[in-house]
C-alpha cells in the first residue's frame, strides 16, 4: 500500500507542533511551580526572621528586667499568656502603703486606694495585659507559714482587681515568694516593713 508523502509530512509537522506544545507546558508549569516555590520560600524565612525577632525583643527584655519580674515574664511567656512577650512595668505596694495587720491579708482603706490608682492606669493604656501578682513577706515566722501569708495578701490584691476593676481572672495571676526575695535587710525594722510587700508585674 502506497502512502501519500503529503500525509507523512502533515503527520510529521503535527507532531512536531505537538511536541513544542508539550515543552512550552512543560517549562511553564516548571516555571510556574518555581514560583510558588520561591514564594513559599520566602515566606517560611519571613516567618522565621520574624520569629527570630521576637526571640530576639523577648532576651533584650530580659537582660531589662531583674529578679521576680524577669520570673514572671519567663513564666508568661513558657504558658502562652502573652500576645507579644513584653515587660511592660511593675507597681510595688510596700508595707507603708499595703498595711496588711499582722497575720491577716485584708486590705487596707489605703490598699484599695493604691489599687484603684493602679487599676486606673492600666484601662487609661487601653491594652491587653497581663498581671502577676507577687505575694512576699519578711523573715519573721517560720519559710512555710510565710509562703501562706504571701499567697493570701496576693489573693487579697487578685480578688480586689477582678471584684472591683473588672480584671478576668484569666489575665492575672499570683505567686508567693514569702521571704525568699528580700529587697531590704530583715535585720532591721524597716528592712523587713520594705519587704512586706506585694508587687504587680504587667506583661504584654
Amino acid at each position: 500500500m502506497r502512502v501519500d508523502s503529503r500525509w507523512i509530512s502533515l503527520a510529521a509537522l503535527a507532531c512536531i507542533s505537538i511536541g513544542c506544545a508539550t515543552k512550552t507546558y512543560v517549562k511553564t508549569e516548571t516555571g510556574e511551580t518555581e514560583r510558588r516555590v520561591g514564594e513559599r520560600i520566602t515566606g517560611v524565612e519571613g516567618q522565621v526572621e520574624d520569629a527570630q525577632e521576637r526571640l530576639d525583643e523577648h532576651g533584650r527584655q530580659i537582660d531589662e528586667v531583674s529578679g521576680t519580674a524577669r520570673d514572671a515574664l519567663e513564666r508568661a511567656m513558657a504558658a502562652g499568656k502573652l500576645a507579644e512577650g513584653k515587660f511592660l512595668y511593675e507597681t510595688v505596694l510596700s508595707d507603708d502603703r499595703v498595711r496588711f495587720a499582722v497575720d491577716e491579708a485584708e486590705l487596707s482603706p489605703e490598699a484599695a486606694a493604691a489599687l484603684d490608682a493602679f487599676a486606673e492606669e492600666i484601662k487609661a493604656r487601653n491594652e491587653n495585659v497581663y498581671v502577676e501578682v507577687q505575694g512576699h513577706t519578711d523573715s519573721t515566722g517560720d519559710e512555710a507559714y510565710n509562703i501562706r501569708l504571701g499567697e493570701s495578701r496576693a489573693e487579697a490584691v487578685r480578688r480586689y482587681l477582678a471584684g472591683h476593676h473588672g480584671f478576668a481572672l484569666h489575665r492575672i495571676s499570683m505567686i508567693s515568694y514569702g521571704e525568699a526575695a528580700p529587697v531590704a535587710d530583715n535585720g532591721t525594722k524597716e528592712g523587713r516593713a520594705a519587704n512586706r510587700r506585694v508587687v504587680l508585674v504587667v506583661l504584654k
